[in-house]
């Protein structure tokens, strides 16, 4: 899959970039098949909202799971991030999904990822892209992604670590920050139906509201990292930060090929990967 020079132009301009329809009903029917095996499992991967049980992150994705790792090497990801970044190698930084759970799903902060990635990981500079998979359909009701279009444009905003809002610590950015941002670019809230993509840069200043709505709001997330910007700290488990940087491999095949097509039990049996 190319991105399309207008596309590319919105991605620079803007920051983020929406592609609808990039995955099939079926890709994320094959999606969901595994999520409640991996939500189920205790451990340390998946991270529990603070006032409820459920799961907020599922982290180490294409570690627990083959499908998964299969995923991380889509052309339709691996293409687009060669665009942006040049013909680089580049390793899997990060693989999850984020969930909001009907009525209880909890807020993101207003962030943006390279604060987390340089601070906590070490990572030189601001050149991961997040790439996106809208699991459920996305409305203004049930927690989405909210952004400010071209606070890119200046660099790295000022940011400070919050340990107390969600179970999650995040590097937020602070009101008097984000106002004039939003005065200059205003805001962007990316909705669709279930294989939406999106893509966005590491220093995109972005959040999402507590899901009211009695829908969920699943979403699929793959950090692409070239590999000359790997991490140089290794205080976060690897589940946060992969620290294996072997170059993505792009996958020669269609993704819903008949290994994939086994069920997630018997995948998980057979690559030795299920829980005790």
């Amino acid at each position: 899959m190319t991105l399309t020079e207008e596309q590319l132009d919105t991605f620079h301009r803007d920051g983020v970039l929406m592609l609808p329809g990039l995955f099939s009903g079926d890709e994320i029917a094959a999606i969901d098949a595994r999520l409640p095996r991996l939500f189920a499992e205790r451990c340390p991967e998946n991270f529990r909202e603070k006032s409820s049980d459920v799961v907020r992150t599922a982290m180490g994705l294409h570690l627990r799971d083959d499908f998964f790792a299969r995923l991380v090497r889509d052309l339709r990801f691996v293409e687009p991030a060669k665009q942006i970044l040049g013909d680089v190698d580049m390793y899997a930084q990060q693989v999850k999904v984020n969930a909001k759970q009907a009525f209880t799903g909890e807020q993101w902060q207003w962030h943006y990822d390279f604060a987390t990635h340089h601070h906590e990981d070490g990572v030189p500079l601001p050149l991961a892209l997040n790439l996106h998979i809208f699991l459920d359909e996305v409305n203004e009701f049930n927690g989405p992604l909210v952004f400010i279009p071209g606070s890119h444009r200046n660099g790295p905003a000022p940011t400070s670590l919050d340990t107390v809002t969600t179970s999650y610590p995040l590097w937020t950015v602070a009101t008097d920050v984000v106002g004039p941002l939003v005065e200059r670019g205003g805001l962007y809230c990316p909705k669709g139906p279930p294989g939406t993509a999106l893509i966005f840069g590491d220093t995109m200043v972005h959040g999402s509201p507590a899901n009211m709505s009695p829908w969920p709001r699943r979403i699929f997330s793959l950090i692409l990292n070239p590999v000359s910007n790997h991490q140089t700290t290794m205080q976060r488990p690897d589940h946060q930060h992969h620290r294996e940087f072997t170059p993505i491999t792009p996958l020669g095949e269609p993704l819903l090929d008949e290994p994939s097509r086994q069920s997630p039990n018997s995948l998980a049996r057979a690559s030795g990967m299920a829980r005790q």
